[in-house]
């Protein structure tokens, strides 16, 4: 059982990983956060690519599946930077450090984040 866990959070973060390295821009995300997004991703990614083309164990299937996976990451990493960090996608400002890391308690408190928006 704990190989099991300790693979999925190695998958995670090579495909979170993989999606940070796709999309152009600093993003201080932590390893918890960067295998979170993976583990998303693929579950979300990869099950799609695998209900369009099989999920055998042939070459193409699982080609498709990871990059669905890191397709799917790679986006939502673009809405973690739009609509939390509130940065942009593309342009000079894209490139620059966000003012501030939001955590995982900013993304789940919506209050928190308002409260912080006030104090600036």
């Amino acid at each position: 059982m704990i190989g099991a866990v300790i693979q999925v959070a190695i998958s995670g973060f090579i495909i979170g990983a993989l999606a940070r390295w796709a999309v152009p821009g600093p993003d201080p995300m932590t390893v918890p956060m960067t295998i979170l997004l993976g583990i998303v991703g693929s579950f979300l990614g990869g099950g799609v690519a695998a209900a369009m083309f099989g999920a055998d164990q042939d070459s193409g299937s699982v080609f498709a599946i990871l990059l669905g996976s890191i397709l799917v990451s790679s986006l939502l990493l673009v809405a973690y930077r739009r609509w939390v960090q509130h940065r942009p996608i593309t342009g000079p400002a894209a490139h620059e450090q966000p003012k501030r890391r939001a955590g995982l308690g900013t993304i789940l408190n919506p209050r928190a984040r308002k409260d912080d928006d006030l104090r600036r």
